[in-house]
């Protein structure tokens, strides 16, 4: 069975929603549309669509399987563009995801360069603080970018940078709570956790030496936006990323605290899949999130 005339089939039954109507797209008999289809599924064991008088519709499964021969056929087509212009000029579309703080205050503001480098590349951009496994071809991205360390046999991992991080409160809180002067003085306050941060803060003062300490508050956030906006609003003391809090450190909205100690930096990676063809236009997006974030 040719599986390429097979999937390109299927995904024209599904977009047009009938055998007749698809048959009249790709110039076929509707006999022919209908075998291949159902030569398919039985390659693939499974109904694509559920068959009734009045309409056709994928299946669970036929949906999902639809999704991923959409992006197989888009990649194909990237891959025969590339090879008919000589791989020279980058073309197509990224689909990438990245947390929510990082494009907002690194990414998205550069993309005017990427695009006047790229013209002929697009990119759709997903936003997501979540560090849970990601599947790269079921959720149909081409890259993500992570914070913190990723372990994934099925995933290339390239660090960008280490993020400079930063304790911070907003002036009415230490007004009202007094500043700490060390590290050990967080036991007496209320810490303002990230839900990917460990309760646990550490620390190392001017002679190297490491020190943790367990903190508490009386809040968890997921989002960094979110995290940024309950230290400015007085919430309690927020430790993140130098770059979420940099304009309210220069307006004073915010203040750095226990700047005596310095902080391990996190990991701040992309990822990509391996054993997977990485066609230029995502290669020349990895090379840009990279000259990017190398340079903060």
């Amino acid at each position: 069975m040719n599986k390429f005339l097979a999937i390109s089939v299927f995904t024209r039954v599904a977009e047009n929603g009938g055998f007749t109507a698809a048959a009249r797209k790709l110039g076929m008999s509707v006999s022919a549309v209908t075998k291949t289809v159902a030569r398919l599924e039985d390659e693939l064991g499974t109904q694509l669509f559920n068959r009734t008088t009045r309409q056709l519709s994928t299946t669970d499964f036929g949906q999902e399987f639809y999704e991923r021969c959409v992006r197989i056929l888009a990649d194909l087509e990237d891959a025969e563009l590339e090879l008919q212009r000589g791989n020279i000029t980058p073309r197509g579309r990224v689909r990438a995801v990245v947390p929510l703080s990082f494009g907002r205050v690194t990414l998205v503001p550069e993309l005017p360069a990427f695009f006047e480098r790229y013209p002929e590349v697009a990119v759709d951009l997903s936003f997501s603080d979540s560090n849970m496994p990601i599947d790269m071809i079921r959720d149909g991205l081409d890259v993500a970018v992570r914070t913190g360390n990723v372990s994934d046999s099925r995933l290339v991992t390239r660090l960008l940078t280490r993020s400079t991080q930063v304790t911070v409160a907003s002036p009415d809180y230490l007004r009202r709570h007094g500043t700490p002067q060390q590290p050990s003085d967080l036991a007496q306050h209320n810490c303002v956790i990230g839900s990917r941060i460990t309760p646990e803060w550490r620390f190392v003062d001017r002679q190297g030496e490491a020190i943790i300490v367990k903190v508490h508050g009386n809040s968890t956030i997921e989002s960094g936006d979110a995290l940024r906006e309950a230290a400015v609003c007085g919430l309690g003391i927020v430790q993140g990323t130098w770059w979420l809090f940099r304009k309210d450190l220069e307006r004073g909205a915010l203040h750095s605290i226990l700047t005596d100690y310095t902080i391990e930096g996190a990991p701040i990676s992309v990822l990509y899949a391996a054993n997977r063809h990485i066609p230029k236009k995502v290669r020349v997006f990895i090379d840009f999130l990279v000259s990017i974030t190398r340079t903060r």
